[in-house]
């Protein structure tokens, strides 16, 4: 029997924490013809939904993530990272892992029952590698932070795995964006890695999906969280910002210089970081929580024959190579701590605080 009420955690406007407020009695979503309703197990923390509920993405703002409200938000529609403008109240959370309940008359009657990952990227699934025809799951539509979610059939697989839902809900936002910056970068067996922020959901999914295409690692973290960042498995682990990058990479590895900067950070530390890349080498991001404006030597650029590479919107088989990763058991969660829908402001702090290692994840 599926309630016509649930409980989830909403945001009302942009702001701090106190956007986001606990209803006991939310409407539990009615699902279209193509769309499953899920019952949600899990549901993974991640930067996009906290740079959202602040308004980080818009152009306004150029200081670094802090997870507080910007006073220089001016009011256009670019506070969101797809620029249309997040439309209020909305339930966020995309990492959901649940258990399919009902299905529309033209979705896939053999999902129900299942347990299930989505795949967050919203798409026109008669045009799937249309950019311009993406959303976000939490952002552009209601996401997992209830009891109940809903979602197109075709953005969910089932997963057979021994994980928990906590566990299995720490994979599909943080491992599709570092598998979709690695593949965006051609990152094989050839290559030294530099990965930045090694000790998040992304700098940890970054170091194993590289040592998985066989390449060598070299993670950047907090000397504090050197022990939880070796479970991954990196050939190197350096403090978070070496005043001497070269000399603490020639120590490590015997080479003063890398192939690709897998970098979710930028800030100060940006121009460090192209210095380290050698001839051909190649930069990819997908954030940049230290702060969005940095300095470029555009000599270094063109002189190094270097190239660069932006990561949002993943094609269709990155999800899918997730999924398969998953069942094979190529990849481990990085579980830091789960939180309950009630204490929500707690589960975020903490996650903006960034003293864990991993992932954090609400279950309902």
């Amino acid at each position: 029997m599926i309630p016509k009420t649930m409980r989830a955690v909403v945001l009302k406007r942009h702001g701090g924490l106190d956007a986001l407020e606990f209803e006991a009695e939310w409407p539990v979503p009615e699902i279209g013809p193509k769309e499953v309703l899920i019952k949600v197990g899990a549901c993974g923390m991640n930067n996009t939904d906290v740079n959202t509920r602040a308004g980080w993405y818009s152009k306004s703002v150029t200081e670094a993530t802090t997870g507080g409200a910007y006073d220089t938000l001016d009011g256009t529609a670019d506070n969101t990272w797809g620029g249309a403008g997040i439309q209020f109240p909305r339930v966020q959370g995309a990492d959901v892992c649940g258990t399919v309940v009902a299905a529309g008359s033209e979705a896939d009657q053999s999902l129900i029952g299942k347990r299930v990952i989505t795949d967050n990227w919203l798409r026109d699934w008669d045009d799937p590698l249309n950019m311009h025809k993406t959303g976000y799951f939490g952002s552009e539509a209601d996401g997992g932070y209830a009891e109940y979610t809903k979602t197109h059939f075709r953005n969910v697989a089932v997963v057979e795995s021994p994980l928990s839902d906590a566990e299995l809900a720490t994979f599909s936002c943080s491992y599709a964006t570092a598998e979709g910056m690695l593949e965006k970068a051609s990152v094989g067996p050839s290559d030294t890695v530099l990965v930045t922020g090694a000790s998040g959901g992304v700098g940890g999914a970054l170091i194993q999906l590289a040592k998985l295409r066989g390449a060598r690692v070299v993670a950047l973290a907090s000397p504090a969280k050197h022990a939880d960042v070796a479970k991954c498995a990196p050939d190197a682990i350096l403090p978070r910002a070496p005043e001497n990058l070269p000399a603490a990479l020639r120590e490590a590895i015997g080479q003063n210089k890398v192939t690709v900067v897998a970098d979710i950070v930028a800030g100060d530390y940006f121009p460090t970081l192209i210095d380290a890349l050698d001839r051909g080498g190649r930069y990819v991001t997908s954030g940049a929580i230290a702060g969005p404006i940095v300095s470029l030597d555009v000599r270094t650029l063109y002189l190094m024959d270097l190239t660069f590479f932006g990561s949002t919107v993943n094609p269709p088989q990155v999800f899918d190579n997730l999924v398969s990763y998953i069942q094979r058991g190529e990849v481990k969660p990085m579980l830091a701590a789960t939180y309950p829908l009630e204490e929500f402001h707690a589960g975020q702090q903490a996650f903006i605080d960034k003293t864990h290692t991993g992932n954090i994840v609400v279950v309902p």
